[in-house]
């Protein structure tokens, strides 16, 4: 997990990913200073802060494939299962602390952090992790960057498919991205109100049963 932490910390993009963690949420918020606030002032940026968590599942999968690097990793490590929990548990170490930072700058930069925000922060710091390891799961199976990032990074700020299905169906509430961010913010106009706790074993179980097809087909196809 430490090897794993170091190919992390060498890579530019993961530098990348973090600073648009830390800085795209804050830079948020005050640009809508001006605006009316509400009860989610200062949580609501931070699904926007999510992007650095998508790069970095993405590129802690994607960099393996890149210039042959799995091979040598599999070299050092020979039980992809012992591999694979490595990079997954570097992985949410290294989301889970930018998260945790995130949570707490963003929402005293909007003069909202109080005693009663620390169910919200922890909300964020699920939700982060969680939709990092749903990148990470993706490329893993694909073994390319490329679809995970345009597709998840697309439906996370430009147009958000899976509110459109809502009005299709109240159960696209139930998508990970809508029913995750109902950890920490309240939802509107996606048909179904679900619980915090509720809402991240939504999420947390798509990301489970997609960790465990990637983890079958990482451990039995080819290098």
């Amino acid at each position: 997990m430490r090897a794993e932490l170091l190919k992390l910390a060498g890579l530019p993009s993961v530098w990348v990913a973090v600073a648009l963690s830390l800085l795209l949420p804050p830079v948020v918020v005050l640009l809508n200073a001006r605006a009316a606030s509400s009860p989610d002032t200062g949580f609501l940026e931070l699904t926007a802060g999510v992007l650095g968590p998508l790069v970095l599942g993405t590129v802690a999968a994607g960099s393996e494939y890149r210039g042959g690097q799995i091979a040598t990793s599999l070299v050092c490590v020979p039980s992809r299962m012992r591999l694979l929990a490595a990079k997954t548990g570097a992985l949410v170490l290294s989301v889970a602390v930018t998260a945790a930072v995130g949570a707490v700058v963003t929402p005293a930069v909007a003069g909202v952090l109080t005693g009663g925000t620390g169910p919200r922060i922890a909300g964020v710091v699920v939700y982060w992790v969680l939709d990092a390891l749903l990148a990470y799961g993706i490329t893993l199976l694909t073994r390319s960057g490329v679809l995970p990032l345009t597709v998840l990074i697309v439906n996370s700020t430009v147009v958000s498919v899976s509110f459109l299905l809502t009005r299709l169906t109240p159960l696209a509430a139930y998508l990970p991205d809508l029913a995750g961010a109902q950890m920490f913010i309240e939802p509107h106009d996606v048909g179904t109100d679900l619980t915090p706790v509720t809402a991240g074993l939504v999420m947390g179980a798509w990301v489970a049963v997609l960790l465990g097809v990637a983890a079958y087909v990482f451990h039995r196809r080819d290098a």
